[in-house]
This record gives structure tokens, C-alpha cells and sequence, in this order.
């Protein structure tokens, strides 16, 4: 048995604190990710991880030893980093003949590989090359995807939600306008993925609302997909689970729309409009010719009861 499987009792309050940090919760940790670079990978992949890191601090941890392994033929090391940091992110480049420049991003599900993508680096621009501010660390970005491949092709689509997965960051209740910060914009295009970095400017504009620019921060990035490492369905559908505590409580006649509106259904007797009180108009008033043609169906009514 490994032993980080071992059932541990603490032995210490500061021990007691580090597993009840890592017990199942509700609401989950932010997820963090971690950056591991192959046996033989070169200067581009090694600054990559870098760029990488700097977007994700402080919800990273970069290994800068090089480690021997192939995320596609075993996962058994990638999965003994992930319980060793507390990671369910990761990020792995290498280099070789076959396969330039390679990028495996992916993701864990209780320890172990729930899917991951592998991607080229065509072209690379890293943060340093480009002189501009940069943003601060552990910024929360905003995040574009381009492209009807992100939604149509299964591989895609799998590959947006792991990015967005990947550089969400931690979840928010609201939003301040100085705190949007910069975009993280993905391009899906003739069997490519640009990936761009923007900070965003805000320019007086003569009114309340500024004026919005975009300038390139990096790092910029060409990419090409590789090989895939897709979650079966049933798989998949078990980690997106809502625990039974967190779903929200049906209330009756009571609806939200895909847009989050919510609609509220009123049940009431029958009216009687014969009764309503409308405003008192002249043109609303009865004409002497209609009130004699009302007096004279009473009085016939009468008549034939009695």
C-alpha cells in the first residue's frame, strides 16, 4: 500500500488542520494546478510553464526538477503529485523528435487522470519579450472563446471546458469594474487554438462608463492538437455530481429560464368584469337608450316568474 493511501491520525493540532483541509467538502477548494516539466524539455516548454505559472499564482506550484514519465502510457506519477500538492490540475511539457514542443494539460478526479489533451506549440511569445505592465499576481481573468469548432467538435468542446476549468480561478459573488484586469482569449480556427493575453485599459470617455482598450501582455501562444484523453460519459457525469446538500430546493410555482429570470405562477378565482369598477369617463357612461332597453328585460323577467 502507497503511503499517502495509509489512514493518518494526527498527532498534532498543525497535522489536524492539514487533513481537515484536504476532507471531502460541499464547496470545493479553488482547484490548483501543477506545472511539471519532462526529462527532455527544452527552453521554449521550460518558459511556457513559467508564463503559465505567473497567470496562475497563487493557485499554482511549479516543479522545476525534471521528471521522467509519459502522461499517455502511465499516469502513475502524475497521480502521486496530485496527492503529494493537493492538485487536480495539471499542466506537463516535453520535447522530442516525434513530438515538438509538447503541452499535456489536464485534470483529476479523486486522485486519479479524469481526462487530458495534448497540445503543440507552433509559435510562442512569452511575457517577458513583450515590455508592458503586467497584471498582479492572483488577478481573477476574464475569459473568450472564438470559434464554432469550441461547440461543435466533441474534442473541442471537451478542450474549452478544461480550459476554463484551468484558468477560471476562484469563484466570485460580484464584480468590480477596476478589478477586471485582463482577458485570456482563445481562438479556435482551421484546426488551431490561439491562445492571447490582453491587459485591459479603461480610457476617459466623457461619461460614467470608460472607454475600453485592449493591450497585448502575453504570453501568446499557436496551438495544435495532438492526442486526446477523454472521460467516459458515465465517468464524466459522476464528477460533475451535485452533493444533495448543495441543490436548491424545488418551490412551488416558482421557475427560472436559461437565463436565470425567475417566473412566479398566481392561482385566483374568476372575476366577474360586469363588476369592475372602471373610471368614471363621460364616454363610459350609459346612453338613455341603452339603460330603457336594460329597465324593459327586468321587467319581462319579472313577468314571466311571476
Amino acid at each position: 500500500m502507497d503511503a499517502l493511501d495509509k489512514v493518518l491520525k494526527p498527532k498534532t493540532k498543525r497535522a489536524k488542520r492539514f487533513l481537515e483541509k484536504r476532507e471531502p467538502k460541499l464547496s470545493e477548494n479553488i482547484k490548483n494546478a501543477m506545472l511539471i516539466k519532462g526529462g527532455n524539455a527544452n527552453a521554449t516548454v521550460t518558459q511556457v510553464l513559467r508564463d503559465v505559472y505567473a497567470l496562475k499564482k497563487p493557485y499554482g506550484v511549479l516543479y522545476k526538477k525534471k521528471n521522467i514519465t509519459r502522461p499517455f502510457e502511465d499516469q502513475t506519477s502524475l497521480e502521486f503529485f496530485s496527492k503529494k500538492s493537493d492538485c487536480s490540475l495539471f499542466m506537463f511539457g516535453s520535447h522530442n523528435k516525434k513530438r515538438p514542443n509538447n503541452l499535456v494539460i489536464g485534470r483529476m478526479y479523486d486522485y486519479h487522470v479524469l481526462d487530458m489533451i495534448e497540445l503543440g506549440i507552433e509559435k510562442f511569445v512569452s511575457l517577458k519579450d513583450i515590455k508592458t505592465s503586467k497584471c498582479p499576481e492572483g488577478t481573477k481573468p476574464m475569459l473568450i472563446f472564438a470559434g464554432d469548432d469550441f461547440d461543435v467538435t466533441e474534442d473541442y468542446r471537451r478542450l474549452k471546458n478544461l480550459l476554463i476549468d484551468f484558468f477560471r480561478g476562484p469563484t466570485v459573488s460580484n464584480v468590480r469594474l477596476a478589478g477586471l484586469e485582463y482577458v485570456l482569449h482563445f481562438t479556435a480556427l482551421n484546426g488551431k487554438v490561439y491562445f492571447r493575453s490582453y491587459k485591459l485599459l479603461l480610457k476617459k470617455s466623457g461619461c460614467r462608463t470608460p472607454r475600453i482598450e485592449l493591450e497585448e501582455m502575453g504570453p501568446s501562444l499557436d496551438l495544435v492538437v495532438r492526442r486526446t484523453h477523454l472521460a467516459s460519459d458515465d465517468l464524466y457525469k459522476l464528477s460533475m455530481k451535485v452533493p444533495k446538500a448543495l441543490k436548491p430546493k424545488k418551490r412551488k410555482n416558482i421557475s427560472q429560464d436559461t437565463f436565470g429570470t425567475t417566473f412566479g405562477r398566481i392561482h385566483m378565482q374568476k372575476q366577474d368584469l360586469s363588476k369592475l369598477q372602471t373610471r368614471k369617463v363621460k364616454g363610459l357612461k350609459k346612453r338613455p337608450a341603452e339603460n330603457g332597453v336594460e329597465d324593459q328585460g327586468k321587467k319581462s323577467k319579472r313577468i314571466k316568474k311571476s
